[in-house]
């Protein structure tokens, strides 16, 4: 009983998941080391300049990866006081997160106050590392005499093409969405449930009592370490309410 209970909590922490992406990653990464890419050709002529700025964006995505989904995302810490503005309760964490954007399964956690920024420099460098990962898996095709040979020859490279591709298009997808919401000052949240939220529904359509413009609202988000004390600030029917 004990055994199993461990591996219940293993499964709820997000273990499988993170393990997923992490085993997913490296393996990736090896195959293309080893088949003949441009990585192997530098490595073989000595230039390893190339091979190590490749080697270190995987690594600096996987540790961002970590951070983001092992950060507090910014739980309310009591439940004695009134929900904060913006804040929502996660059914997945069984917890109220400040400024809720939504809760991110492939992290296994939610995104909010706390680890929002980090989230969006996280798919930044993961872009980064799957576009070249993208060309150095096209410089590694061989021709063969048949497509027999062919897909013998690059099979493997042709499944960590298909993966790097799929998960070109999802981050890049997820990326812009996310730049546009910011550059807006909404939530993932706010911007699906906007009729629904007790401070927004009252708004108009193209009303947003939080937007300062986008100059402003790109530089509060990623330039101004602070939390907002949103307890203490409630909407009020009036130009800049908030």
């Amino acid at each position: 009983m004990k055994y199993i209970k461990m591996v219940q909590n293993m499964f709820r922490t997000g273990f499988l998941v993170r393990a997923t992406h992490t085993l997913l990653t490296w393996v990736i990464t090896l195959i293309l080391f080893l088949h003949n890419t441009d990585l192997r050709k530098c490595e073989e002529r000595g230039e390893l300049l190339l091979p190590v700025l490749f080697f270190l964006l995987v690594m600096l995505s996987v540790l961002l990866y970590f951070a983001v989904s092992l950060m507090d995302p910014g739980f309310v810490l009591t439940d004695t006081v009134q929900q904060p503005m913006r804040a929502k309760h996660c059914q997945t964490c069984k917890r109220c997160v400040r400024r809720f954007d939504h809760h991110c399964p492939w992290i296994e956690n939610c995104v909010g106050e706390r680890n929002h920024r980090w989230f969006i420099v996280y798919l930044l460098v993961q872009l980064l590392a799957l576009l070249w990962a993208l060309h150095i898996a096209l410089s590694g095709i061989s021709p063969s005499v048949t497509w027999e040979l062919w897909f013998r020859v690059n099979g493997f490279l042709l499944a960590a093409l298909g993966v790097i591709g799929v998960f070109s298009v999802v981050v890049l997808l997820l990326l812009g969405c996310h730049l546009y919401l910011v550059s807006i000052n909404y939530t993932t949240w706010e911007f699906m449930s906007h009729h629904r939220i007790s401070y927004l529904k009252n708004c108009g359509d193209e009303e947003n009592p939080f937007d300062r413009g986008v100059f402003c609202n790109l530089w509060h988000f990623f330039c101004i370490c602070r939390t907002v004390v949103w307890e203490q600030i409630y909407y009020r029917n009036t130009p800049n309410s908030v």
